[in-house]
């Protein structure tokens, strides 16, 4: 059974940093692009970083280039976003996933709240 188990997330002021965990289960994590997405209330889930099988990262939000580091232990099967310098806008539910979302399942995610 495919299990997401987010961790790591709470209230941060801005300017302010937290590492989020997550341990997968129930599938071969060396065989896939693995990521963290971010969703934002009353809006969609939107792919925050991304990290390869060997790897490779990708943040394809502008906004999160410099504060936020994708990382991937495939021995302890363990994906993690480090995000420093958070602002108020990085607030939502944080969920670890694959890429492509191939199967088809989602964690309860952690919360991320930015505010003073």
């Amino acid at each position: 059974q495919v299990q997401f188990v987010e961790s790591g997330g709470g209230l941060v002021q801005p300017g302010g940093s937290l590492t989020l965990s997550c341990a997968p289960s129930g599938f071969t994590f060396t065989r896939y692009a693995l990521a963290w997405w971010r969703q934002v209330s009353g809006q969609k889930r939107e792919l925050v970083a991304s990290v390869g099988t060997f790897g490779d990262t990708n943040y394809p939000l502008p906004s999160v280039k410099g504060r936020f580091t994708i990382s991937r232990d495939n021995s302890k099967k363990t994906v993690s976003l480090r995000m420093t310098n958070l602002k108020p806008e990085d607030t939502g539910i944080y969920f670890c996933n694959t890429v492509r979302l191939e199967l088809n399942h989602w964690g309860q995610g952690t919360q991320v709240t930015v505010s003073s």
